[in-house]
Parts: structure tokens; sequence; C-alpha cells
């Protein structure tokens, strides 16, 4: 199997969002405290608290947006930052949440205010990308999916390049949650088989994990404190096929091992990071991936839309 996105296509991505995302840094995060010496990725201080704004831009300026603006479907992180994109260049949106968003990051959707708008489009996840699916088809609004689409894919590689020139090439395993597959897949394509790659998914929630197993994208039951960023009910064809070509290497942790990484995050490092963000993390503390002792390992915090109380308290 081939990897979806070219790296041309990568390096494409890269100028054309250049100056509209942030560098995020990286941080070295000490074995004494994480079990391993971890190389930190902080992709939760992007705009919007995620990631997520890399791959809304790189797929929104590649196209022609009709007046009918833009449209998505989110648990909330990719909805933010294609709401901050139609801020920032100035067109319409409309962003579906499903009822399991949290109250805080439908309260920031809503706070943009016209001309984003916030529906609430079924239980989960798949629910409200079919009930955006219907209405970009009567409007004509451009979707911007939140993985599943080679300029998403393209525009989330971009971290990974970003963190290829930041550790001047030196890790030898990089460690992603996945949800949907969005990162993992541009990470994929950017590293191929130079990086290993493991992806993390919760127990309750494993897309990638179930398709490789399966050897094709199948649906999933969701639930855990992760579903609304990590909880799609089925992993991306181009995350499959990207994951595949690589290699990657799936794994699942339990909620108490996420929660656990979000309390050490913030007592260690004073970071909030929300459940899906701490994810990879997890699989480090928890033991559910083993790094060797002179493996270097990467790891992303990719996500902050958390309530702070709920981590600090």
């Amino acid at each position: 199997m081939t990897f979806p996105v070219s790296l041309d296509e990568i390096e494409l991505a890269a100028g054309r969002i250049h100056g509209r995302v942030r560098t995020t840094p990286v941080l070295e995060l000490e074995p004494e405290t994480f079990g391993h010496g971890l190389v930190a990725k902080l992709e939760l201080l992007q705009h919007t608290g995620s990631f997520k704004p890399r791959g809304a831009f790189n797929r929104a300026l590649s196209t022609t947006i009709p007046p009918a603006g833009i449209i998505a479907a989110s648990g909330g992180n990719h909805g933010l930052a294609v709401a901050h994109v139609a801020a920032t260049l100035g067109v319409a949106a409309e962003i579906f949440v499903p009822e399991v968003s949290p109250a805080a990051k439908v309260d920031r959707l809503a706070a943009y205010g016209p001309p984003v708008t916030v529906t609430v489009g079924g239980e989960r996840y798949a629910d409200a990308q079919e009930a955006a699916d219907v209405r970009a088809a009567a409007t004509g609004a451009t979707m911007i999916h939140p993985y599943d689409h080679p300029a998403v894919v393209a525009g989330q590689a971009t971290m990974a390049r970003e963190l290829d020139l930041q550790v001047d090439g030196v890790i030898d395993t990089l460690v992603i949650a996945v949800g949907g597959g969005g990162l993992i897949a541009g990470a994929a394509c950017w590293f191929g088989k130079r990086v290993k790659i493991v992806a993390v998914e919760p127990a309750t929630s494993r897309a990638l994990g179930a398709a490789l197993d399966a050897g094709r994208p199948v649906d999933v039951e969701v639930s855990g404190v992760a579903a609304d960023s990590l909880g799609a009910r089925r992993v991306g064809d181009l995350a499959f096929a990207a994951a595949t070509a690589a290699g990657v290497v799936a794994v699942t942790v339990d909620d108490a091992d996420i929660v656990g990484a979000q309390r050490l995050l913030w007592d260690r490092v004073r970071l909030v990071a929300e459940p899906g963000g701490a994810a990879a993390l997890a699989a480090i503390r928890s033991g559910a991936y083993r790094p060797h002792p002179d493996e270097r390992v990467a790891v992303v915090v990719c996500g902050a839309n958390a309530d702070p109380a709920s981590v600090t308290g």
C-alpha cells in the first residue's frame, strides 16, 4: 500500500500555511518522572489549542471558497480550528457538533459569533458528520473534513515536518494519539518507515487498531473520557492507508491511565491537556508502549481544550 500524500504535497502545505500557524515548541521530559526520557511536541500550544488549524488552513487555502463558506463536523477541536480559519479568512462557517462535546469547547465555538454558526447534530461525532454532509450538499459549502481529505492530511503532516527539523532528525519513535487518524496519517506520510510510529487509542475507542486487525476500516463502539477528540466510529481511509504503508504499531490505554497522564502533565510541567491530548503520554507511563533504554522517543501532546478545574483541582 502506498502513502496517500507525497512529501512534495507536505512541503507545499508548509509554505501555504506559513505565518498562519505557530511553530510549537519541543520540551525534554525527564525519565525520573515520565518513565523514559521523552521529547514532547507541544501541539496543545497551537492556535485554538490543538494541531487542527494546520489541516484546516491547508484545506481552505488550497481551494476556492464559495459564497456559502465552509462547513465541518467536530467533537470540538476541529470545529474550533475551522472557526478560527473562517474568522481569519473572513468567510462564513457552520460547525456541527455532537451532544458529547464538552461544554468548554462548545462555549468557545459559540463565542466566535457570526459568521460562525454552531449546530448540534446527533449524539456522537459520526452523527454530526452525517448531518454536516447533508447540509453541505444542500448549500454548496466547502466541507473541511477533520481527517479524511488529502489537503487536511498534508496540513497535519507539517507537525511531523516541523518536529523533524527541531530535533535534527534524531528520533527513533513517535507516539501519537489517534481518533479519526489525520495527524498520524500526516506523520506516517512524512516519516515513512525511517521512524517507528506508535498509535495510541483509548481501549474503548480503537478505530485504527480494529482496522489494522481487520485489514480494512471498520465501525467500532465509542465511549470513554477522550471520546470527544478520539471517538471516531471508523478510522479514515487515508489514515488506514498511511498507517499500513508505514507499519504503524497500535496500542491502547484505559481511562485511568489517560487521567493520570493529564494530572502528571499539570503537576510536573504545568500544562493543562485534555484527555485526548494526554493519551500518547499515557502509553509510556502505563507501559502500553515500552521503549528500549536507548530509544529516542517523541510524544505529541496535542490538545489543551479542557476545563482547567478538571485537571488542576
